[in-house]
């Protein structure tokens, strides 16, 4: 049965990509055996309120149950998200109707918010069809920023891999690159979608989502492994005092790309619904499938894609471009509650952003009955990449600075966050043998050696 109850809610450079980076990359697993900005702070990390600890059942839980569990939380988790977006708008509403740099911190500190329910839904990436198919809309990174709006002439005119490097559609309402015609005199949610976003199958070229938005909140961060996040000041969307010129475009932009960002939201929690599209491709890979669905996300989130392209890449390489909320330097929160996105399909419990709780039946309490061994060695693993992340958001400096050559603590911190979330997947594996279940596929990366 399903559970919601009340708690108190959680507190709430630019270098063209190429053929150089597997070079950079090798060479730099050779030899590796990192701040102050203008970023409104996110909600602080604490521990939820306890509650009593619960009887274990009799019998495990079904599988059945579990996917009701799973679908709960998915529908949560993405309709949080959708509110997220919806204030966001709101504060970026606020911003245009009365451009100055307190309605602009407003409109960062909504954006930081909505993100922390966005990324509690990323470990249902990987094993979803449909999910898999519809990400790219709302999270592609990293982006040619080039493509949206001004940039600094340290970003490079040009690149070798993709003709709208530099297109700065913002203030060019009609272009023609590379043999391709864009008629952008009108930004609308319909241009970003159908026409920029990925434009001459370039994935840089990222015109939706919301580092899209984050980079017309922030601006670039051109401070490399040096502390501090990107300075766009709000004039940049005053009219009567414009800052690099286009402001009315720019305030179009704004306004489009947001509103794109609700309907791509609203159509993501509506398919988790009974009869949707995500709800119905689950229930038809049957109780086993579900199960595999489930820990493919857990473990492909842990290890290819949080452990390996998100953290150890840009260690290995110390570059600020593989940061992922590179504008913000929200980077590190990012992670935490991508991790916390993996602990909460793992437990079948989500915190809303109202403070509720949805709680069921989940693979936690399946293992303590039927594999009390793998049930300890996951609890653990889960416990330590817990501690490891914390301490990452309890100091001070973001994610390009610890990155940085030479920082030992930086390396230090992340490296311990990277081994927990190693071992956290190598108990996933086990897990997955233990239950008899077939067609797992977790996704690696080239910064990692293997799990097994």
């Amino acid at each position: 049965m399903l559970v919601s109850h009340r708690v108190n809610p959680w507190p709430g450079m630019k270098s063209p990509r190429s053929f150089a980076r597997p070079i950079l990359l090798a060479l730099a697993l050779a030899v590796l055996g990192a701040c102050q900005s203008n970023t409104p702070a996110p909600p602080a990390a604490v521990a939820l309120p306890s509650s009593p600890a619960p009887q274990p059942p009799a019998v495990a839980p079904s599988a059945r149950a579990i996917l009701a569990t799973y679908v709960a939380i998915a529908e949560a988790s993405y309709s949080d998200a959708l509110q997220g977006a919806r204030q966001l708008s709101a504060a970026i509403d606020a911003l245009l109707e009365r451009p100055g740099e307190d309605t602009l911190q407003r409109a960062r500190a909504a954006w930081l918010a909505a993100r922390v329910p966005y990324l509690q839904t990323e470990a249902y990436r990987f094993g979803n069809a449909f999910v898999d198919e519809w990400e790219p809309r709302v999270n592609s990174w990293p982006l040619d920023e080039g493509l949206i709006d001004y940039v600094s002439a340290s970003y490079g005119a040009e690149s070798d891999n993709n003709y709208f490097y530099t297109a700065n559609i913002i203030a060019n309402p009609l272009l023609d690159i590379g043999g391709i015609s864009v008629d952008a005199s009108s930004i609308t949610p319909q241009l970003l979608a159908e026409t920029l976003h990925a434009i001459d199958g370039v994935d840089a070229n990222v015109a939706t989502g919301y580092h899209a938005i984050e980079f017309l909140l922030w601006g670039q961060d051109l401070n490399g492994t040096l502390p501090g996040a990107g300075q766009r000041p709000a004039t940049d969307y005053d009219t009567s005092r414009c800052s690099h010129g286009a402001c009315e475009r720019r305030r179009d932009y704004l306004r489009a790309v947001t509103a794109l960002l609700i309907t791509d939201l609203e159509e993501m929690a509506q398919s988790w619904q009974s009869g949707g599209a995500a709800y119905e491709q689950l229930m038809a890979k049957g109780d086993a499938g579900g199960l595999a669905t489930m820990l493919t996300g857990m473990g492909s989130l842990a290890y290819g894609e949080l452990a390996g392209e998100r953290i150890r890449l840009g260690l290995l390489l110390h570059d600020p471009e593989e940061e992922q909320d590179c504008f913000s330097d929200n980077t590190l929160w990012s992670h935490y509650y991508d991790a916390a996105s993996i602990h909460n399909v793992y437990r079948g419990r989500y915190t809303r952003s109202n403070g509720q709780v949805v709680s069921g039946a989940s693979l936690e309490a399946l293992l303590r009955v039927q594999a009390p061994a793998e049930h300890a060695e996951m609890n653990a693993r889960v416990e330590a990449t817990e501690a490891a992340m914390a301490a990452l958001v309890a100091q001070p400096q973001p994610y390009d600075v610890l990155i940085a050559s030479g920082n030992a603590d930086g390396e230090r911190l992340l490296s311990a966050v990277v081994t927990a979330l190693m071992e956290e997947t190598r108990a996933i594996e086990r897990v997955i043998n233990v239950l008899g279940l077939q067609n797992v596929s977790i996704e690696g990366s080239d910064s990692l050696p293997p799990v097994r």
